[in-house]
């Protein structure tokens, strides 16, 4: 149908991927459930949902860095770039620097939900008909390969990480995943990533517990989707999002809490809660940018530009892989 789209390589984690990490999330102490698993197509479309309430800030700031800044970043990737997206999602920032850049020789979305990275990989060949799209469907916190295909005007490659997704990683995990990334792309290859800078707690809060209730049903379908896949027994109303901000730690922590005593099945296993008690689902680290530049340096990175908004909500960061093979000291 689109003769740019590329055949899908699919690496989705299976239902026994799921399974597992359910079960070893909620017989740790504290509960936990894995934020990767948020993106079944029913969260995908919570999560789209979350970008367009007043009070999520993230979307449209960084898109204002990103359509203020596409144009220095098409000058650092230079012509025929290729485009690797991690968490591609609903492909809409995306689009900013495909226009910017000069002559872009190969997109390649990687999106843990099949449905909708098939999706907006076939609305972005639509609308870019001679670039080469090439989805991938895989959790990119593991390794995989990209089967790129032979290109005369291949350039540098790209790697795109948007919306503070890098957020969702402690620390440690986050300098692991630009080792992979760094792995992946090769020396002197760039990535640009979204990052979130620290701000007002009142901010914070509102923005990861909206009034419209988008980030409440977004967390509460995880749930949802855990009776779906893994026929569990969760009942969801007797759940509530919480979501606040850990000063000492620069994070927002997200929650489900327990609002009776109650117990869930899964394999074999039965899984307690009394009133009050936490199912932790994902952590947004806030990072300022020399803290941010001072882990990714240490997993093989260096800066080349930083831009951020009048607010000083959110930054933009241009790196680049100093060494794919050994981190720097």
């Amino acid at each position: 149908m689109f003769r740019s789209l590329r055949k899908l390589q699919d690496l989705e984690p299976s239902v026994a991927d799921f399974r597992d990490e359910v079960i070893e999330g909620l017989t740790s102490v504290p509960k936990t459930l894995p934020c990767k698993f948020f993106y079944d197509t029913e969260g995908s479309i919570l999560f789209d949902r979350i970008c367009e309430v007043p009070a999520y800030y993230l979307t449209r700031t960084e898109c204002a860095i990103l359509a203020r800044h596409a144009p220095d970043i098409a000058e650092f990737a230079g012509p025929g770039a290729r485009l690797v997206e991690f968490g591609s999602g609903a492909g809409i920032k995306v689009r900013r620097l495909l226009n910017a850049l000069s002559d872009p020789s190969a997109y390649v979305p990687i999106d843990i939900s099949r449905t909708h990275l098939l999706r907006a990989a076939e609305a972005l060949a639509e609308d870019f008909p001679n670039l080469p799209i090439m989805p991938v469907c895989a959790d990119y916190t593991r390794s995989f390969t990209i089967p790129w295909q032979q290109n005369k005007k291949a350039g540098r490659l790209v790697g795109f990480f948007p919306g503070s997704t890098i957020g969702n990683f402690m620390p440690s995990e986050m300098q692991d995943f630009f080792r992979r990334s760094a792995r992946l792309l090769g020396p002197g290859s760039l990535m640009i990533v979204g990052v979130d800078l620290p701000k007002d707690k009142n901010i914070l809060e509102a923005a990861y517990d909206d009034r419209e209730g988008a980030t409440a049903a977004f967390n509460l379908n995880l749930l949802r989707r855990a009776n779906r896949e893994l026929y569990m027994n969760f009942n969801v109303s007797a759940f509530k999002h919480e979501a606040q901000w850990n000063a000492a730690a620069s994070r927002v922590e997200m929650y489900l809490v327990s609002l009776v005593r109650q117990s869930v099945k899964l394999n074999g296993y039965r899984f307690d809660f009394l009133p009050g008690e936490k199912i932790h689902t994902e952590n947004s680290y806030k990072y300022t940018i020399s803290d941010f530049i001072r882990l990714v340096k240490a997993a093989g990175y260096e800066k080349i530009a930083a831009w951020t908004d009048e607010d000083d909500l959110f930054s933009v960061h241009v790196l680049r892989v100093t060494d794919s093979d050994r981190p720097m000291k």
